[in-house]
């Protein structure tokens, strides 16, 4: 029976106040989206200390803590069980780019088993070169076994099953509103914006 690993790669964020700052520097730290060669370590030092009050400030009022790193573990658990249900011998690891657990562990992991195939699986919908991008090179530079086991996958934006499935959540959300009330519902998409010179 084959041997396969799911490892799905998210953003990660501070898992306490004290881990804000070393989650900032390691957000500008990162030569895919900062693309000056000379001084980035500096800048990211100097713009991690300047922006850690504020960002702090921030997750207070949340709870002193980035809720991704819950809710990815949640889904890579949740992601397994049904994997299992089909391939038994699978497993399902997080990576994430900027907290823990990190892209390399995830990768030292992968290189040390014996994965028949490893699947990269950004939970990023879209490609693009400051989230995707970004991850799939982290993990290149960690990685160091066989590139034939490794399927990329790149994006599923438009891909039927998770429109569908975007779609489900929608009308049931919706169903919590009379039928008199939906009409007026405001449907609000949101996401993390990206520099226009990406776009």
């Amino acid at each position: 029976m084959e041997k396969y690993a799911v490892v799905i790669f998210n953003l990660g964020g501070p898992d306490s106040l004290e881990a804000v700052e070393p989650f900032l520097y390691k957000l500008f730290s990162d030569a895919d989206i900062f693309k000056f060669p000379f001084m980035r370590r500096q800048f990211a030092r100097l713009i991690s200390k300047m922006r850690t009050p504020k960002v702090r400030r921030q997750y207070e009022q949340i709870g002193g803590f980035s809720p991704i790193n819950k809710w990815t573990e949640k889904q890579r658990q949740m992601l397994e069980v049904e994997l299992r249900k089909v391939y038994p011998e699978t497993e399902v690891i997080a990576g994430m780019r900027y907290w823990r657990p990190s892209i390399s562990l995830a990768a030292s992991k992968c290189t040390a088993a014996a994965f028949d195939r490893i699947f990269l699986l950004p939970l990023y919908p879209q490609y693009s070169l400051s989230t995707t991008g970004s991850a799939f090179n982290e993990w290149n530079r960690h990685y160091a076994g066989p590139d034939s086991k490794l399927r990329y996958i790149k994006e599923y934006h438009d891909n039927p099953i998770y429109i569908s499935a975007i779609s489900q959540r929608i009308d049931e959300a919706l169903e919590e509103f009379s039928p008199e009330a939906r009409d007026d519902v405001v449907l609000l998409f949101s996401a993390h914006g990206i520099p226009l010179s990406y776009i």
